[in-house]
């Protein structure tokens, strides 16, 4: 039960922290908020790669790496609203445009993770 609340926890904070950056962004090309999006889940990306290099050799506490990366970053970053936005954009037509989104955002989303976790690794833990 406290491992649930650690998870718990740390997704309200992520999804809060999500919001406000997200409402704080400009909507670009009125293109159905896809770059806040992008953005978020890039970031998200990016400190995930960090957060696994650090935990891949400091498991000293379980709650806490539930508490950031399966709460804080998983209510950060959003595959649900990813997946709604491409469909919007198809609907409308955007088809190019939503192959861009669906392929950078996967492309760059995996290349954040691993430049996070060769920061880590590389500069942090040296």
């Amino acid at each position: 039960m406290q491992k649930l609340l650690f998870v718990a926890l740390g997704g309200a904070f992520g999804s809060s922290i999500r919001y406000l950056i997200t409402s704080g962004l400009p909507v670009l090309n009125g293109s159905f908020l896809i770059w806040r999006t992008f953005i978020v889940n890039i970031l998200g990306s990016l400190l995930i790669g960090v957060l696994a290099g650090f935990f891949e050799n400091n498991l000293e506490s379980q709650n806490i790496k539930l508490f950031l990366v399966v709460g804080i970053l998983g209510g950060f970053t959003t595959f649900s609203s990813f997946a709604v936005e491409n469909i919007g954009l198809i609907k409308h037509g955007d088809i190019k445009l939503a192959v861009v989104y669906i392929l950078s955002t996967n492309v760059l989303g995996v290349s954040a993770a691993f430049l996070g976790y060769y920061f880590y690794n590389s500069v942090v833990n040296n």
